[in-house]
């Protein structure tokens, strides 16, 4: 449990922040998952087109330090290579 003032402060924050990076990993998840469905669907051009509504949200998320930025860069190849696969 926290004792001083500076560690009850830091424990208020923590709990702000870690609300707010959870909304965002969300966020970013929810556009992972759509461009997903759209690549199992078999739509190009839904796909693509979530694929480019997904890139700037999963940059702002590494930009904001959610994901590390190696990761978003795995993760944006991986998919638009599922993408350009798509007949």
């Amino acid at each position: 449990m926290a004792n001083t003032a500076q560690s009850k402060k830091r424990a208020r924050q923590n709990e702000r922040r870690a609300a707010v990076n959870k909304s965002r990993r969300s966020r970013i998840r929810t556009f992972l998952r759509k461009v997903e469905e759209a690549i199992s669907s078999g739509d190009k051009n839904a796909a693509s087109a979530a694929l480019t509504a997904a890139q700037p949200e999963l940059m702002r998320g590494v930009s904001k330090g959610i994901f590390h930025k190696n990761t978003a860069a795995r993760k944006m190849s991986r998919l638009s290579a599922r993408v350009k696969k798509i007949a």
